[in-house]
């Protein structure tokens, strides 16, 4: 009887042994067997503009045609709830670039354009002092050249032989009456004839019939105003003479751009008939006073031009480069890192104390504008960390999480449908000013 309850309960020992080793090999085998499961889960591939689109591997959307990104999947490990926290396969394959914040010099380029001229100031208009007839012109076209006491016409004058004949006259009596001789030579003067002239007709006797208009400048005849035969009175125009050895170049400046022109800056230009070739001048007046049609203001550049190279009408194109002394403190950071809605602009920013890609985006205040990078005035500090390419990647995935992104600034889930039916504007601050859905230099 011993033995039989000994057996018996071996029996049950060696029972209960086999049925633990059993089952306890069994929990183990579902767990590795999930785990397993779980990390070869493959990733989900879904669409930036159709949060609907879900695929198992990598493609371009069958409705918008954009290439696939991967569905984020939310981590413990987030710093922050706002944060969104990107893989390193999906930030690699986002091309997301992040980029320090520092100060740098900020240069503003101005572009303008505009027109070679003359200078005003050495226009000269060629007249005639006596009343008469064209009987010559020895300037027969515009452009023609000309040098300071060239003989540009002869005029035909009954009033100067007359006038010559009143100085033979009192020429004799000059002894007796000197003022009759000191008013008719005035006379001759007024007209523009020379001592030399009224000594030799004086000390000839002979009466010129013509009289001679010489030039009196150096330049190009920019306008020839009388034909030969033509009757002119005095005063009449018969020629406008540019010098040209200097000229102006007349550039147009939008209002916005005024605040960074300066009189004496330098500026550099180029001309479309004369590529490769660089010109320099100063600026030496900006003209107080915009135009209410065009909306732009002149500004006025003086070079020189001995070799008349520059030709009035040639178009140019200018730059200047002005240093901003008022943002020397503040921070710049380029083009690309800015999502900008119509009034909001924002960066995302890399959370610090995770070597993972983990981004929360903020709102920045937009400086002026530096060629492809923005100064900023507030929102930033020197040292962080911003995204500066593949930005509108990132907000993607931060809309797709219900995160607060560029388009939803409290965070909330996007449907498709709200996305098809949104009017691409920022709806939070009743914009009407088209969102930038992309940032230059998103690849």
């Amino acid at each position: 009887m011993k033995q039989k309850i000994l057996f018996i309960s071996i029996s049950l020992i060696i029972g209960l042994l086999l049925g633990w080793l059993f089952f306890h090999q069994s929990v183990k085998t579902e767990v590795k067997s999930g785990q397993v499961n779980e990390k070869s889960k493959p990733a989900i591939w879904t669409c930036a503009m159709h949060p609907q689109i879900r695929m198992a591997e990598p493609g371009k959307c069958p409705i918008c045609g954009m290439d696939l990104i991967p569905l984020g999947q939310n981590n413990t490990s987030t710093i922050d709830t706002d944060a969104i926290h990107l893989n390193m396969d999906a930030a690699q394959l986002a091309n997301v670039l992040t980029t320090v914040v520092t100060k740098n010099k900020p240069v503003k380029e101005v572009h303008l354009f505009g027109k070679v001229q003359a200078d005003e100031r050495l226009f000269q208009s060629q007249t005639s002092h006596v009343p008469g007839r064209i009987e010559r012109l020895n300037i027969n076209f515009t452009g023609e050249s000309v040098v300071k006491g060239q003989l540009l016409a002869e005029i035909y004058s009954p009033e100067l032989i007359t006038a010559q004949q009143e100085l033979l006259e009192t020429v004799k009596t000059k002894q007796l009456q000197p003022e009759l001789y000191e008013a008719s030579k005035e006379k001759l003067l007024q007209w523009k004839l020379t001592n030399d002239q009224i000594s030799k007709i004086e000390s000839s006797g002979a009466i010129q019939n013509n009289f001679e208009v010489l030039s009196n400048t150096s330049g190009t005849v920019t306008a020839r105003k009388v034909n030969t035969g033509d009757h002119v009175s005095q005063g009449t125009v018969l020629f406008d003479i540019a010098d040209l050895s200097k000229v102006w170049i007349m550039f147009d400046a939008y209002e916005s751009d005024l605040q960074f022109l300066h009189t004496g800056e330098k500026l550099t230009f180029t001309l479309q008939a004369l590529p490769g070739t660089n010109f320099t001048g100063k600026i030496i007046f900006i003209d107080p006073v915009i135009d209410p049609v065009t909306r732009v203001a002149k500004v006025r550049v003086e070079t020189g031009n001995q070799s008349g190279i520059l030709k009035p009408e040639m178009f140019a194109t200018g730059i200047v480069s002005s240093v901003l002394s008022k943002y020397t403190e503040n921070v710049i950071i380029p083009e690309s890192a800015v999502l900008w809605t119509g009034k909001r602009s924002v960066v995302y920013v890399k959370q610090p104390g995770s070597n993972e890609p983990v981004f929360k985006i903020r709102e920045v205040e937009l400086g002026p504008m530096l060629g492809d990078s923005y100064v900023i005035t507030s929102g930033l500090s020197e040292g962080e960390e911003i995204v500066t390419n593949g930005t509108f990647s990132v907000d993607a995935a931060a809309q797709l999480e219900g995160k607060p992104s560029m388009m939803n600034p409290s965070g909330s889930k996007i449907s498709s449908g709200d996305m098809q039916g949104m009017d691409m504007t920022d709806k939070s601050s009743a914009s009407t000013k088209p969102m930038k859905m992309k940032v230059k230099g998103d690849k």
